[in-house]
């Protein structure tokens, strides 16, 4: 019995690596992640927001090997993160690649049309996934959080299973649908907000969108971090700044891309 509790004590302690998906290519609005927001590109602010993630071992900025993805590395060389040159087209590979190369247990997976992410919703998912036995953890299943908050957590045991068995372009492209599409493969748990705010848009895929965090942003200055709490009231003393975009769709790329499926 002494022998099993001093194995126990010595367990591998798995290495959480927070991937940040970015490139400048996007279709819809090119560059968007260069976008200024308060004098700094977009990526720069979301990369900054999630320094304040607690107990993570490194944070990856994985991008492509394109040419014009080359930009990023100067904005965000000030940080000391990684960066990770991947597949183009296949963004599941790029993801199941740069876990191999930095040897990650957990990956916390972050889009880069996300300037608002909040730090504190990762902090109490990563709490939950850590204690738990999920495969994979998100708060968009069904979203309650606004857009522009997502978060996903997964298992390099279910990212491996994801790359292995996703074949159609949309579970390619967008990463995670193979796990989604099939709850009864993998242990699957929705972190759910106390309110249903998933009506607010706080991403940024048009230049309405880009409108409105540089407007939140320069009520917010000089203050380059703010909390979700801090957002909601300015929504609720400004409202027209949250009807300035709200006729976007959630998750147009997403269902873009499933047409190509077919």
């Amino acid at each position: 019995m002494k022998n099993i509790i001093s194995s126990n004590n010595h367990m591998k302690k798995r290495k959480i690596t927070i991937m940040v998906q970015a490139r400048t290519g996007s279709q819809r609005f090119p560059k968007k992640i260069l976008r200024k927001i308060e004098k700094k590109p977009m990526i720069w602010h979301i990369i900054n927001r999630l320094q304040d993630v607690k107990g993570i071992d490194n944070i990856v900025l994985v991008t492509t090997k394109k040419k014009q993805d080359q930009v990023l590395e100067k904005i965000i060389e000030e940080f000391n993160i990684d960066i990770f040159k991947g597949d183009t087209t296949n963004v599941l590979k790029r993801f199941y690649d740069c876990a191999i190369i930095h040897s990650s247990d957990i990956i916390i997976r972050i889009t880069a049309d996300c300037p608002l992410i909040d730090p504190n919703i990762i902090n109490k998912m990563k709490t939950i996934f850590l204690k738990s036995d999920y495969d994979y953890m998100t708060n968009t299943l069904p979203p309650t959080f606004p857009d522009g908050l997502d978060v996903e957590i997964m298992s390099f045991k279910t990212l491996e299973m994801n790359f292995r068995k996703a074949k159609k372009k949309s579970e390619l492209e967008h990463v995670t649908p193979y796990i989604r599409n099939n709850p009864k493969k993998f242990k699957i748990y929705n972190y759910k907000n106390k309110k249903d705010n998933s009506h607010l848009r706080w991403t940024v895929d048009e230049i309405s969108d880009l409108k409105v965090i540089r407007r939140i942003y320069k009520i917010m200055n000089p203050k380059l971090k703010f909390t979700t709490n801090s957002i909601l009231r300015i929504f609720k003393e400004n409202p027209s700044i949250a009807k300035s975009n709200e006729h976007i769709k959630r998750n147009e790329g997403y269902f873009k891309s499933l047409k190509l499926d077919q």
